[in-house]
């Protein structure tokens, strides 16, 4: 059986050309007992400090802000009037309109602020869960029809309950048993396969070359990348969800993406969160 070392689990998750056929612990042993989450987590950290000297840990929540201070004075004077603000207020309306039985919103989250519970793994269910499907799960115990993902509405109730949420550390746990280790590490392959037409896995810009220019634009960490939405982004010109991007990051490789909410995309969304584990929630934001 292999044991992942935390060298091993970095240079794993780094996925470099002469790594990047590396099995996986998973795909070594026929139990889930070779996968280390806090060895990778702790490898991570330790790569983006060698690399970032001067950058704390925790700034990491900024994207590429943390690093590029032109582009960081830009986006200070964004958030002076920040873009997403109308999505807020409109999400905000949106969570106190009652539903046809009366209830609403508040009856199943409260005041909004619980985006620090998500992603979380659910025993009962088998799978990962996320806030955009929690809200569906809400509107289906009363009655109401389930919101499009991909939809305006749902983006606009994450970015209030984001809104209302600044501050929350993420903290996601890792239960055990089989089933939450299967998740993660669907996560961690998806992040460090290559695929599409330029042959990149998501490591391939956001931990080899973080903090590299691609084109006009500086590649952020992978560290931080889940804290902030939904985001704001200009070419855009709407908030959008955190699996909108990775929609967009498969096409950019020229891959085929996937559904908002698949099964990939929501592993994909818990393994980065618990890499993230112990930084602030600073969503919604506004980005390029």
């Amino acid at each position: 059986m292999v044991r992942t070392t935390i060298l091993g689990a970095g240079l794993l998750l780094l996925g470099s050309v002469s790594l990047v056929s590396a099995p996986l612990a998973s795909e070594t042993s026929d139990t889930n007992s070779g996968i280390d989450p806090q060895a990778d987590r702790q490898a991570l950290r330790d790569f983006y400090t060698q690399r970032f000297p001067d950058v704390p840990l925790e700034e990491h929540k900024n994207g590429v802000y943390a690093f590029d201070e032109g582009a960081r004075e830009q986006w200070l004077e964004m958030e002076d009037f920040p873009p997403y603000e109308i999505a807020v207020d409109d999400g905000a309306e949106l969570y106190e309109t009652p539903f046809a039985d009366g209830k609403g919103y508040p009856d199943c989250f409260g005041d909004g602020a619980v985006k620090g519970r998500y992603p979380h793994y659910d025993e009962v269910r088998s799978e990962v869960v996320t806030l955009e499907m929690a809200i569906n799960d809400c509107r289906a115990d009363h009655g109401e029809a389930p919101l499009a993902y991909d939809g305006a509405e749902i983006t606009r109730l994450t970015a209030y309950m984001a809104y209302v949420s600044r501050g929350q550390i993420i903290d996601v746990a890792l239960p055990e048993g089989e089933g939450p280790l299967a998740a993660y590490e669907a996560g961690k392959r998806f992040y460090s396969t290559r695929r599409g037409q330029l042959n990149f896995a998501c490591s391939s810009c956001h931990v080899q070359l973080a903090g590299n220019r691609l084109r006009a634009e500086r590649l952020s960490a992978s560290l931080g990348q889940v804290t902030h939405w939904p985001v704001y982004r200009f070419k855009w010109q709407d908030v959008g969800s955190l699996h909108l991007r990775f929609n967009e990051c498969n096409s950019q490789v020229g891959a085929e993406p996937f559904p908002p909410q698949s099964e990939e995309y929501r592993n994909l969304e818990y393994f980065l969160s618990y890499m993230s584990n112990g930084l602030a929630l600073n969503g919604p934001a506004s980005r390029k």
